[in-house]
């Protein structure tokens, strides 16, 4: 068996490059914000930009480009929330429009806002675990 089939999250500190996670615990890693593979260092060096190489366990996270699929699952899962809300709080009490403008666009945006660096975290994660590169180093 290789190393990759007996990997262990906790072993150490230091890990090759190119060892795949576990799929479940990359995404649980990578919606925490920390990097999929050691899930010790942070992900992000900005709000939504990735470190090009993770400091403690060398991942090259610059060579994963999740592009448009975190703004889709977000848009997906924000949706699934706001919209049946707002069907039924129109269906309960029908509020004027600017009650309805009042409170789902603010909540639909900090929902956005809160819910897309964990899920591109996550996406980033499934990409790592599943092998999934771009190739091209970020910069």
């Amino acid at each position: 068996m290789t190393h990759s089939e007996h990997w262990q999250p906790d072993r150490g500190t230091e890990r090759e490059p190119g060892v795949r996670p576990p799929l479940l615990a990359a995404l649980q890693r990578g919606f925490a914000c920390r990097c999929p593979t050691c899930g010790k260092a942070a992900l992000f060096a900005g709000y939504l930009r990735l470190r090009s190489v993770c400091p403690v366990c060398a991942t090259p996270l610059g060579t994963i480009r999740a592009d448009d699929a975190p703004p889709y699952f977000t848009i997906l899962v924000v949706g699934h929330i706001v919209v049946p809300a707002m069907l039924i709080l129109e269906r309960t009490v029908r509020p004027p429009l600017w009650v309805h403008a009042a409170i789902w666009v603010p909540l639909t945006l900090a929902l956005t806002l809160a819910l897309l660096r964990p899920i591109k975290g996550a996406t980033v994660g499934a990409m790592l675990a599943l092998g999934v590169r771009s190739g091209v180093e970020d910069h």
